[in-house]
């Protein structure tokens, strides 16, 4: 931890116990807690852990943090410590007790709802580090500051003691702030920590505070060694554009990097092109990952198509391409990083994660359009390939947009237009459809079947689909498969601006229905890889799922069960085999249509009898940096991809 003398002279710059601010009593998060973070499944969880790390980010854009540590410990609690200016444990003028009490017992109190405390603030639920406290059977506070180590511990969000003056610091003690937490498993689903999870946040929030370090260590009994991590970067998100483009090539020498950091929003962006096919622009607002865009990236998507349009024309490098030239255009192969500060943002959208502030689009346009301008001029070469691949990617639309008049549906429900292949269901509902996509013409015979006409439609893929990582979308456009997956959804591309309609979809469960082998996992990747790059949405609504077949049978007499794993079949022939040593028979499946009607309806069709896994998107910038890898060009990446997580793999022999 830090002990810079100029860190400890400032600790009590404007951050003292009248700077704390109440809003609201603890009493409801309990009974409540999803309404305060989210759910209380694995998200959850680990947003406790966010929450905790917010106020310490906190104090590193207030200039006062350099050092953040994040540990798993062996119990499973979780603590944070950090080199802050440490909470303050002063009396609360209003409050009449201790401010560190009331930071941690009382909603919405704390330094980040006094603006002369702190300019911009973290945390998207903005609920602090109280919530964490009342979710938790116990938590312990300590803080260093005022020339003490001061301590309190809480159980479900009750003062447990005092806020104890514990000793005086050591010369070489610097101030800061340690909260140790028990997560409460009568609330959460789970209270098992994933490391990798709390891993992927950390070190986004160290690209985007820059030269910040971050440390997480997971100390827990484990088959394998300790494991830390130690993010620190000094490039900030010049270093995350390069990271998110480890697997692809790019196009031009430099990343492109502009900020201005005295706007009414101070604004960040690291941009580059490669030569792949897909728009990955991640945005933040105070650390919080846009997911849904915004202001912020409305006014970056005009200044972008407004620039390069503007400098093409000015340089006569369109002069031979007679068509229009979109936005989407102007954002084929384009990865970028987008961060700006607000000081009051107003979030919308489903999952609060759409910035709303309507001033913020023309400050993020004209900072970019300004500094991009005088990038192009500086650098002709790199701004002639950049304009180059506009054209192609221009001309590609154009061939997409006939190839796809062919593929598109007149109206979501109208029969004349769908596959030949596509054995639809008679429900017009989509809430209750399910569209199977499975392997294999004579899986899918036994699919069709074996389903339930009312509610389940079957469509059989023949061999494996395009990978959609290494083409443009015309050449997408012409794969049969894939035309039929469209079709038969029927709300169009994502990636093609003003054609997709998410009310046209037909389907609200798309199920992939892959054999468990090498090849079963392939395919499911590629699709994956398509649903992924250019039917996203589907993905963020949660209507992506996989089937799971069973692997095994054992059969002894007329006693007929299923396994899906080793485990649960070493228990079934155990319970079979009983004290006797009765004969049970295995058949291991290797392919679906080695199950007859009945048993793929039992086993994988059946709402009652099947495991359907959703598939989720945690994290945008890890799937994204994950398919890139998996499905692009790259080989180096890709292998140490396999290397890295070779253990995690099912080994089919």
């Amino acid at each position: 931890m830090s002990t810079d003398p100029k860190i400890s002279s400032l600790a009590h710059n404007g951050y003292e116990a009248e700077n704390i601010q109440v809003l609201e009593g603890l009493e409801a998060v309990r009974k409540r807690p999803a309404m305060y973070i989210g759910d209380v499944g694995i998200r959850g969880l680990h947003h406790l852990v966010y929450e905790v790390v917010d106020n310490s980010i906190d104090e590193a854009l207030a200039g006062f943090c350099t050092d953040i540590e994040v540990i798993i410990h062996e119990d499973g609690s979780v603590s944070v410590q950090d080199d802050g200016r440490g909470i303050p444990v002063g009396l609360h003028p209003r409050e009449g007790r201790s401010a560190l009490e009331v930071v941690m017992t009382v909603l919405h109190a704390g330094g980040k709802f006094d603006k002369n405390t702190y300019k911009v603030s973290g945390g998207l639920h903005g609920v602090g580090v109280s919530c964490v406290n009342a979710l938790s059977t116990k938590l312990v506070a300590e803080v260093r500051r005022d020339g003490f180590l001061w301590r309190q511990t809480y159980e479900r969000g009750v003062p447990q003691t005092p806020v104890e003056k514990v000793r005086p610091l050591r010369e070489d003690e610097g101030t800061g702030t340690i909260v140790r937490f028990w997560p409460d498993g009568t609330i959460f689903k789970v209270t098992e920590f994933r490391m990798d999870t709390l891993a992927e946040r950390l070190r986004e929030l160290a690209y985007l505070n820059r030269g910040v370090r971050i440390a997480i260590e997971d100390r827990r009994e484990d088959d394998e060694a300790l494991r830390r991590e130690e993010y620190h970067f000094e490039g900030g998100i010049v270093e995350f554009v390069d990271y998110l483009d480890e697997a692809r090539t790019p196009i031009q020498d430099e990343i492109i990097y502009i900020a201005d950091e005295d706007a009414e929003a101070p604004v960040e962006l690291a941009m580059r092109y490669n030569d792949g096919y897909t728009e990955n622009v991640l945005s933040f607002v105070n650390n919080i990952n846009t997911h849904e865009g915004g202001t912020h990236i409305s006014g970056f998507r005009r200044a972008l198509t407004r620039t390069l349009k503007t400098y093409a024309e000015k340089n006569n490098l369109v002069k031979n391409y007679k068509g229009d030239l979109s936005g989407d255009d102007f954002r084929e192969g384009l990865t970028a990083v987008l961060s700006v500060k607000v000081a009051e943002p107003q979030f919308e959208g489903q999952t609060k994660t759409k910035l709303g502030n309507s001033e913020v689009q023309g400050i993020v346009e004209s900072i970019v359009s300004e500094k991009l301008a005088i990038w192009l001029e500086d650098h002709p070469k790199e701004a002639r390939r950049i304009i180059d691949k506009v054209v192609l990617a221009a001309q590609a639309r154009a061939a997409a947009r006939r190839a796809r008049e062919l593929v598109q549906r007149k109206s979501a429900f109208a029969s004349g237009g769908l596959p030949g292949k596509l054995a639809d269901c008679a429900s017009r509902n989509p809430e209750e459809s399910e569209l199977y996509l499975v392997e294999g013409d004579s899986a899918g015979g036994s699919a069709k079947q074996a389903r339930d006409r009312h509610f389940q439609a079957i469509l059989p893929l023949r061999g494996k689909i395009l990978n959609v990582e290494k083409a443009r979308l015309d050449k997408i456009l012409q794969n049969e498969e894939i035309k039929n997956i469209v079709t038969a959804l029927g709300t169009g591309l994502a990636t093609t601006e003003g054609d997709f309609d998410l009310d046209r979809l037909r389907y609200h469960k798309i199920v992939l229905m892959t054999d468990a082998d090498v090849d079963g996992a392939h395919i499911r990747t590629l699709l994956l890889t398509f649903f992924y790059r250019h039917l996203r949405p589907l993905f963020e609504k949660g209507y992506i799922y996989v089937a799971l077949p069973p692997l095994y049978k054992a059969k002894k007499g007329k006693d007929e069960r299923y396994a899906w794993n080793d485990e649960q079949l070493q228990e079934i022939i155990a319970e079979m085999k009983g004290d006797g040593n009765a004969r049970v028979s295995i058949q291991r499946y290797k392919g679906l249509g080695e199950m007859n009607p009945e048993q793929l309806w039992e086993t994988t069709m059946n709402p009652e009898t099947r495991i359907l896994q959703r598939v989720t998107i945690e994290d945008a910038a890890a799937a994204d940096r994950i398919f890139s890898t998996l499905m692009g060009d790259a080989v180096e990446p890709r292998r140490k991809f396999i290397e890295r997580n070779a253990r995690y793999a099912t080994i089919d022999v």
